[in-house]
């Protein structure tokens, strides 16, 4: 699984929750270099920032949606129409930040068996 978020603190606090379920092969913190390292490190799953430099999440799921990587989304947008952009794009889940501990394991789970996962938004 490759960490893909602009910001450092959230990179480090995914890999803290993820490590003990999944590997984590790499992080990343913009566009340009996630499309590197997903070229270099194959990685199964992609958790996928919207807002990043470079390019945004949801354009960087468009460039990957004919590999074999599952893209879970993990971001703080809850609007529903960047839910619908992403899963659009190819993402198989969908996470809002503030609910990442409990959803997104599941999310990453559902993706890895090609089901989608959404979590609950304020504005569902």
């Amino acid at each position: 699984m490759l960490l893909a978020d602009d910001n450092s603190q959230v990179r480090e606090r995914v890999r803290s929750l993820l490590e003990n379920e999944f590997e984590v092969v790499g992080a990343v913190s913009n566009g340009k270099e996630t499309l590197v390292q997903v070229e270099k490190l194959h990685p199964d799953v992609l958790v996928l920032d919207i807002s990043m430099p470079d390019m945004n999440g949801i354009d960087l799921a468009m460039r990957l949606a004919k590999s074999d990587i599952k893209i879970v989304m993990l971001t703080v947008h809850d609007y529903p129409g960047f839910v619908q952009e992403s899963l659009a794009a190819g993402a198989l889940g969908y996470v809002i930040k503030p609910n990442m501990v409990v959803d997104l394991p599941k999310a990453i789970r559902e993706a890895k068996a090609n089901r989608l996962f959404v979590s609950a938004t304020s504005a569902s």
